[in-house]
């Protein structure tokens, strides 16, 4: 397996390639023309393509499947280059909006749903990614080429604004290095130039990883899957709850440096007749008491086999509201792409048969 050029910023690439000059013309390709290969960058010469090509790859990633949601949200098979497969998921959050003349006024606002891992070593209990168990990390380059594949099948242009969730399969800091990397080249002005503040990194509570991530400093938001307030079902629902408990989390985001004009984000995912009673959003108030944040309420998704159930709309409106007359924003997420199940928890590590 052929590391990518996709795995370094500019600036370690201005160590492997030479002249300095190409590199920028090359990232020109890869983040601006998205370029798949050596042999699409016309401007490189034939000499320094077949150079690079014996050792690199451009993007390590292809398109096995696609499948569309009534509400258009895609979500992508993807392959690697050792045959492993994993998930991604292309978001419209808002639709393209126009004056009365007709005129537009705002591009629709898409977000992309990035993958760190094959399969996910937590074994959250509610997640079908954690039935396939782990098999890997994916590289930096595995990650940056998510987002540029699903962009160039969208023809979303390189300059189009995206935010990026770290919310697909994995969890993002348990591969902190290449997570961390991944960011960076995000960030680079002449390549995506996704800012921080367009990056969130989701983590079911690895509350020491959470702290490594804060004294980065990468200026990404982070957002915080809780989905309990108490000690007891968080570990049932997430087991290594009980080496990073709810105390040491809460303490860990309190750390967390966060841009003042933002929030926290906590993930309360609401299982019927688990966590759906007033009771639990009187202890979710509690233990939030003193965090800027905004907690983001989840219907749990079923999948074939589990043990759990979808809540009522009234449960969750009624959580909603206790917890808004409390002072704590709130809202309920609309779970997007269940049809194709891309919605949370669904995403999967699939057999390349597409007929399973």
């Amino acid at each position: 397996m052929k590391p990518s050029l996709m795995d370094y910023t500019q600036k370690e690439l201005i160590d492997i390639i030479k002249p300095k000059f190409r590199v920028k013309q090359i990232f020109g390709w890869m983040y601006h023309q998205y370029a798949s290969d050596f042999e699409d960058m016309k401007n490189i010469p034939k000499s320094l393509k077949e150079e690079l090509a014996s050792k690199f790859v451009v993007n390590p990633l292809k398109i096995i499947n696609k499948e569309v949601s009534t509400d258009g949200t895609i979500k992508y098979l993807l392959e690697l280059q050792d045959g492993k497969t994993m998930e991604a998921v292309w978001l419209k959050m808002k639709d393209d909006s126009f004056d009365e003349d007709g005129k537009l006024i705002h591009e629709a606002r898409y977000t992309i749903c990035v993958s760190t891992q094959v399969g996910c070593k937590v074994g959250c209990s509610f997640c079908l990614t954690a039935k396939g168990g782990f098999t890997r990390d994916l590289t930096a380059g595995e990650i940056i080429a998510q987002v540029v594949t699903l962009k160039k099948d969208n023809n979303h242009k390189h300059n189009r604004k995206i935010n990026i969730v770290y919310m697909g399969m994995g969890e993002p800091l348990d591969n902190l290095d290449n997570l961390s990397q991944a960011i960076k080249i995000f960030q680079e002005e002449e390549g995506l130039a996704i800012g921080g503040k367009r990056q969130t990194v989701s983590t079911s509570g690895l509350s020491s990883k959470i702290d490594k991530l804060g004294e980065m400093d990468l200026g990404v938001h982070i957002a915080i899957s809780l989905h309990a307030v108490d000690d007891e079902l968080r570990s049932e629902l997430i087991p290594m709850n009980k080496a990073h408990n709810i105390n040491s989390i809460i303490e860990a985001v309190k750390r967390f440096p966060i841009d003042a004009r933002k929030r926290v984000m906590f993930e309360y995912l609401v299982i019927k007749n688990k966590n759906d009673d007033i009771a639990s959003a009187k202890k979710l108030v509690k233990l939030l008491h003193g965090i800027k944040a905004k907690v983001n309420l989840i219907y749990f998704n079923p999948y074939p086999g589990t043990d759990y159930d979808r809540p009522e709309l009234k449960d969750m409106v009624n959580f909603q509201e206790y917890l808004v007359n409390h002072g704590l924003l709130c809202t309920i997420r609309d779970s997007k792409g269940i049809d194709i199940s891309a919605a949370c928890g669904q995403l999967k590590e699939k057999n390349t048969n597409l007929n399973n």
